[in-house]
């Protein structure tokens, strides 16, 4: 697999999907506009260490971001150009792997799906009688993901011992903010192109749960929401869905912005709807 990620063809893709994207400068300060120049006479040497499975990531720059509506800040980690790149590479090859497998009902960083999509199937989810919905939150779901949790899950479909390594390095390196590193031992930077993929790789494992138990859901990235008939099932299902996530992923449910509550008095991706039929 990492002889496809690094395969001419490929990085071309990276690289003008990355320049495409612009974007802040990482801990190296490099701007896009330099990429090509460096990687003209340092390519050669990048290429070999991803293919001995010697490269080692930079460390991201923490920023901080508003969350939409004043709700405090999202923290997000900037990788370096350079580590861009590698993620946009990685991504391209990974993405047609485990796409295909994922649920119907999960909208997020999907090719060919939207958040406008996932609104027209919660409506449909409703407009079926289901006038209930848990709205389920996970607590800083990008900073608690359990890294061995989501390598098994990565392994199950590549095997080849360079990416997974690469991978994990990419969710362990350290995080600079105000000119000091420190070392990450859970989460995953949210910010470079992977961070999605991986997102949905390991909440897959919810989607197959919700899909086995028979319920209608709808998941982007990590906002899910499940429709029900009834106040009283709506208050089972999050409480078994609940323990199924801290128990099989070491995540957890924010209790605090979870509820059980009829559609049109909570919103998802910014939208509500009416409580006609």
């Amino acid at each position: 697999m990492m002889d496809a990620v690094v395969e001419r063809e490929n990085m071309w893709r990276a690289l003008r999907r990355v320049e495409e994207n612009k974007g802040a400068a990482g801990v190296d300060a490099m701007p896009v506009e330099t990429l090509r120049p460096y990687l003209k006479e340092y390519w050669p040497r990048i290429k070999a260490e991803l293919l001995e499975g010697r490269y080692e990531p930079s460390p991201v720059l923490r920023v901080g971001i508003p969350k939409p509506g004043g709700r405090g800040m999202r923290q997000l980690g900037i990788p370096t150009v350079v580590d861009r790149l590698i993620q946009q590479a990685l991504h391209q090859v990974m993405q047609p792997v485990f796409d295909p497998d994922f649920s119907e009902f999960s909208y997020g960083f999907r090719p060919g799906r939207s958040a406008q999509d996932a609104v027209r199937q919660v409506r449909e989810h409703a407009a079926t009688g289901r006038r209930w919905v848990v709205d389920m939150d996970l607590e800083k779901f990008f900073d608690r993901v359990n890294h061995d949790i989501l390598m098994s899950r990565v392994a199950r479909k590549v095997k080849d011992k360079r990416v997974l390594k690469l991978i994990r390095r990419y969710l362990q390196v350290g995080v600079m903010k105000e000119g000091l590193v420190s070392r990450r031992i859970e989460g995953t930077p949210q910010g470079g192109p992977l961070s999605p993929l991986l997102s949905n790789i390991l909440l897959d494992d919810v989607d197959r749960e919700l899909e086995r138990r028979g319920h209608r859901f709808c998941r982007y990235a990590d906002d899910c929401n499940i429709y029900v008939a009834s106040k009283r099932a709506g208050e089972r299902v999050l409480a078994s869905i609940a323990r199924f996530v801290e128990t099989r992923l070491n995540l957890k449910v924010n209790q605090g912005k979870s509820a059980v509550d009829r559609p049109w008095n909570r919103k998802f991706l910014g939208y509500s709807m009416t409580f006609h039929k």
